[in-house]
Formats: C-alpha cells, structure tokens, sequence
C-alpha cells in the first residue's frame, strides 16, 4: 500500500488548501462574531458564492462522474480534499455534488432532480431516520400505500441533514410490509416539497441543525421511485456508507489544525515565568494528540484506498469512522484544556469544535453500530485479522 502523491495529486490538494486558507478561512472571524450576537453564521448566498469562486479553480464534483461535469475523483483523493476542508470552521463544500444514491435516477429523474441538485439550483435532503429508527434503520415506519399510479406516503423522519432547506427529499419508506425492510419492503422516493411535506428545524449543541420532516397523506407518483421498487433499504445503506471515511477525513483537518493552535499557544504562553510548553502535562497532551491523529489518518487512507481497489470498504470504513471520531473529540478536549479559560470562551473556534465533533459520534452509524460491525465481522468469520496483509 503505497499513499505517496505524484505531482498531479499532490497539485490538486495543494491548489484545494491554497483555496481554503485564502478564500474560507479569512470569514471565520465574521462567522464567530454573527454567531456570539446569535446571528445565522454564514448566509446560504455567501456559501454559494464560494462555490462558484471554487469552480473557477477547477473545483467542482469532486465525486461527480465527469459525464456529468465533475472531477469523478477516486477515493483517495477527495479524502485529502475532505481534509484540507476540516481545517476551517466554515461549514463550507465544494460544490457541483449530490447524493451518491441520486445517481441512480433514470433520464426523466436527471433532469429534473439530478442535473439541478449538481448545479446548486436545487437542494435535497436524504431522509431514512426516525424517531423509532435511528441505529436501528430496519425498523422504519413510514407507510408508502400505493393508490393507482400513485404512492400515499405517511409519517415522520427526524435529524434530516439539510431538511429544512431541502427542495425535494430522498425518503425511504415501507412499501411491502410482510417482506420486512431488508427482504425488500422498502422503496426509496423522490419528493418535491412541494407535494405537501413539512419540516421544523431541530435545536441542538451544534452549530446548524438537522430538521424533522412530516408527511401527511403526500401523494407521490410511481415515476418518482428512485432506482427499483423495493430497493430503498439497499440504496439507503449505500447512502450511509460513504459517509463512513468522509466524515473522519474532515475530522483530521480539525485535528490538523486545532492540534497547530495548541502547539503555538503553547510555545508563547508564560506561566511561573516559562511557556506552558515546557510542562510535562502539556507535552504529554500534545505527544497523545499527535499519535491519534497520526494513527486515524492512516486508517482513513486504508478505507479510502479499498474503496478505490474496488474492495468492500465496510470494514476498513467502520474502523477508520470509529476510531477517527473518536480521536477528534479527545484532541479537541485536549486543545481546550491546554488553552485553559480562553479555549471556553466563544472567541475562537475551539468551543465550537468542541460542540460540533461531539455529532461525529452519533450520526450516519454510532460508536456503537460502529463495533457491532467491526465485532461481527470477526466473529463470523467475515474477516480475518490483519487479512487486508495477506
């Protein structure tokens, strides 16, 4: 397993932390202001104009077939793209993406879901999470009852990332209740908010927030069915999937960057008359983070690279989202505490990651699914220990 860069990908990250550094990072400070007078942060207009600024530098779709305009990026590569976005607080995004699984839309489907969703013109959401069906996505409820050449969807999804801008939802719903959700009983649907869904913004600890979706007798019809009937649960799980190493590669840019703040602060902090550095406490934090930031880049690559050899990535997915959530939320503590009073108080971003990582363990599989996957593997003989040497 060789993860050296050649030049051409060496350029395409070095021209991506170039952009971050001079283009995003420079708001922050505007950010962190807003959000202390309880202003919205950063404005959707704001975000997009990034995006198209972005797109001038050959930014755009970074997992995006290049038959449909974008940089169809392997694995690897929009791992370190991930990263370099992680070092800014901005919830910035290159633009020019839409959901894996919206791919699987037939021609009728492009133009009117997935062609606009890419050129930003339309927002979605993916909706497969309960109030009954978190961990447990077998266990969805929400009805889809077939009436004529239409579908009559009923009941609620919560923690919808997006939902509350969304245009159209891509919601998972029970089809064929007696095959049960993974026999085949769930179909996944294309649904405009115009056809009658509702949503309401969920308060919580981070900045942003997910949003609850209703959907009362929203009739949808047949030609809106994303993929197959009775392939929701399949698409669904897709969906998660990738989530598994993008979200811990946006967690090393975190790392990456919050671990840089506690080194110089603690090189130029004077304490009894010597920079806390020099404290055997504050190396030791230091000496940690960098070790676990260190060993969850290499499972990150790991996963990024089977998925790029063609392998299933569950495994190495699972350990590297794991592990790398886990990581970040310990640095970030760490970094707080050796910044003392200043690292609490909301004039850096410290205090900010510290309640924004904390999801990084809960959403699009927790800790625990987490293991349950990586345990099972073992046990019944999925894997093998060290296999990925042999």
């Amino acid at each position: 397993m060789d993860f050296s860069l050649d030049d051409e990908q060496r350029a395409i990250r070095d021209t991506a932390r170039a952009f971050i550094r001079k283009e995003v990072v420079p708001l922050e400070h505007e950010l962190l202001r807003r959000e202390r007078a309880g202003q919205p942060g950063i404005e959707r207009a704001e975000l997009r104009e990034l995006q198209l600024k972005a797109r001038k530098f050959g930014f755009w779709g970074l997992a995006t077939p290049a038959e449909h305009g974008g940089m169809d990026l392997p694995a690897l590569m929009q791992s370190l793209i991930w990263t370099e976005v992680g070092h800014t607080l901005v919830p910035f995004r290159f633009g020019g993406e839409a959901d894996n699984i919206l791919f699987h839309a037939n021609a009728a489907q492009q133009d009117e879901f997935l062609r606009p969703t890419i050129e930003g013109e339309r927002i979605s959401c993916f909706a497969i999470t309960e109030p009954g069906a978190g961990s447990d996505a077998a266990n969805i409820k929400l009805s889809a009852r077939k009436d004529g050449d239409d579908w009559i969807l009923n009941g609620e999804k919560t923690f919808i990332t997006n939902g509350n801008d969304a245009d159209f939802a891509i919601v998972v719903a029970v089809t064929d209740k007696d095959k049960g959700v993974r026999g085949g009983g769930t179909t996944a649907f294309l649904v405009d908010r115009a056809m009658g869904w509702t949503s309401e913004f969920i308060a919580t600890m981070g900045p942003g927030g997910p949003a609850s979706l209703v959907f009362d007798d929203v009739r949808v019809p047949s030609r809106n069915i994303l993929g197959e009937l009775g392939q929701g649960f399949e698409l669904g799980m897709k969906w998660i999937g990738k989530g598994r190493y993008i979200i811990p590669s946006h967690a090393l840019g975190i790392g990456e960057r919050a671990l840089q703040m506690a080194v110089d602060y603690a090189n130029t902090r004077v304490t009894f008359g010597k920079p806390i550095g020099e404290n055997q406490a504050i190396q030791w934090m230091i000496a940690d983070a960098e070790t676990e930031l260190e060993a969850a880049r290499w499972l990150v690559l790991r996963a990024a690279w089977t998925v790029d050899q063609g392998l299933d990535p569950r495994h190495s997915s699972s350990m590297a989202k794991l592990y790398g959530a886990g990581m970040i939320n310990r640095l970030v503590d760490r970094v707080m505490q050796i910044h003392g009073g200043m690292g609490y108080t909301r004039e850096l971003p410290i205090e900010r990651w510290y309640r924004q990582v904390r999801l990084l363990r809960i959403y699009e599989g927790t800790d625990e699914m987490q293991r349950l996957i990586i345990s099972r593997d073992l046990l019944r003989g999925y894997t093998k220990i060290g296999g990925h040497l042999a």
